[in-house]
């Protein structure tokens, strides 16, 4: 008789819930081997291949310090004014700035050991955001762009949203415009160009007897010049519509949750941001991109930094809890990072300058792995011309980064694309990080 192998019994099971396994009665024995296989599918951060991967990008405009927030190094020259606490992986700690996000870390792989050669603002944005360095020959599609190019979704609203979206909101690159990010505010208010300025019965009667016209006519006159009667803008007038008769857009209102949830992710902009990027998700949108400002901190370090870890502690932890809760996690991909880091020492002004030389970023969701910490920084960082990415032990470079990010969501990482000129490019220069792919 055929023995069925763990992940066989993973796959024929992950219909079952583990309640539905702990109440049944016959097959004991290979309920307990099917509920140990889900246990371990669970730790590892296994994905249900038959769901769609999206991703949600906590992004940090201005730069985090890594040492006062998933990098501390207490009781050393570099340690500053913060403390740290326990975290739900044995043995980890993280800065005491993120009490709510050191109760989840059980579900996220910390990468300690980000390294770039961006010191600038908007270059590192861009190495970030794309993966690759800024080019005055080519503009790259970051992930989101990336993602909603190699994967269809059939939601009325778009695919790529780039809530609170700063500036320097995601692009479509050589994708195209229709891969930018779809930009809003504060979820607290309208969702921009959406609203009807007259009653239904006149817009329809406008759709009918003007845009139909107008729209007949401007075909007639470039048929002779189109291989296609349909052109972007048609495309693009077309969705517009339907997203504006779509009950999909109820989930850009946050107004209609619990207070209790709403209050969880704390009474921000960023804070509804994020509770929203949950609810998008789950119905269709392919990438959510959260902006949070406020970090670039060269002054009164501490102080800049307290101030946004209070906004980012209790909306990324209900962010990843309310995932988990709705088993939206092996199928979402959460990056939480921003352009590069802090300086260890201190400047004359109490604050910390870029650091591209080591910092950190937080994967969960979507096959990454779950309770692990990859590779760290010296308590004593000097820049060594022979260490060409940094002083760090296990360096991922931001290409390393996106190949892991790509791999998370099932696109090749490796894969060449043309761009309009007929230039082939990879998607990813890098290498996935092998120790965080479940």
């Amino acid at each position: 008789m055929h023995s069925p192998s763990p992940i066989e019994l993973c796959d024929a099971s992950a219909h079952l819930s583990r309640r539905t396994l702990l109440g049944a009665g016959g097959g004991a024995l290979m309920m307990s081997s099917i509920a140990r296989t889900l246990a371990m599918a669970d730790e590892r951060g296994v994905t249900d291949p038959a769901k769609p991967r999206n991703v949600i990008l906590i992004w940090c405009e201005g730069a985090p310090s890594q040492l006062e927030t998933f990098d501390p190094h207490v009781g050393t020259k570099i340690g500053g004014d913060v403390k740290a606490i326990d975290t739900t992986i044995p043995g980890i700690q993280i800065s005491d700035l993120l009490p709510q996000t050191a109760q989840q870390m059980h579900l996220t792989s910390l990468v300690r050991s980000v390294v770039s050669k961006e010191g600038d603002h908007a270059r590192a944005v861009y190495n970030i955001k794309t993966g690759y360095r800024l080019d005055p020959t080519l503009r790259h599609p970051a992930i989101g762009s990336v993602l909603c190019h190699a994967s269809e979704s059939g939601a009325d609203i778009p695919r790529h949203i780039s809530i609170l979206p700063g500036q320097s909101p995601s692009r479509g690159g050589y994708l195209g415009a229709a891969y930018d990010a779809f930009k809003i505010n504060d979820p607290a208010g309208p969702v921009p160009d959406i609203t009807r300025r007259v009653d239904q019965d006149r817009f329809d009667r406008r759709i009918d007897d003007l845009y139909n016209v107008v729209e007949n006519e401007f075909r007639r006159g470039r048929l002779a010049k189109l291989e296609s009667a349909r052109t972007l803008h048609t495309t693009a007038t077309d969705s517009a519509l339907r997203m504006m008769s779509s009950d999909q857009l109820g989930a850009f209102d946050v107004s209609d949750e619990p207070r209790e949830v709403r209050e969880a992710f704390g009474d921000t902009p960023f804070g509804r941001g994020c509770l929203a990027a949950t609810r998008l998700i789950e119905v269709g949108a392919r990438c959510v991109e959260v902006t949070l400002s406020g970090w670039d901190s060269h002054i009164t370090n501490h102080t800049l930094q307290s101030a946004a870890c209070q906004k980012l502690d209790p909306a990324l932890a209900s962010l990843l809890q309310r995932l988990k809760d709705r088993d939206l996690l092996d199928s979402t991909l959460v990056v939480c990072g921003g352009e590069f880091g802090r300086t260890p020492t201190h400047n004359p002004a109490e604050g910390r300058d870029h650091w591209p030389h080591g910092f950190s970023t937080l994967l969960a969701g979507c096959g990454i792995r779950r309770g692990h910490v990859h590779g760290a920084t010296s308590p004593d960082p000097k820049l060594d011309p022979a260490k060409p990415l940094g002083d760090v032990s296990d360096a991922v470079t931001v290409a390393d980064l996106h190949a892991t990010i790509l791999s998370a969501l099932d696109i090749p990482y490796d894969e060449e694309l043309d761009t309009p000129i007929g230039r082939p490019i990879k998607r990813s220069e890098g290498q996935p990080i092998q120790s965080i792919m479940a």
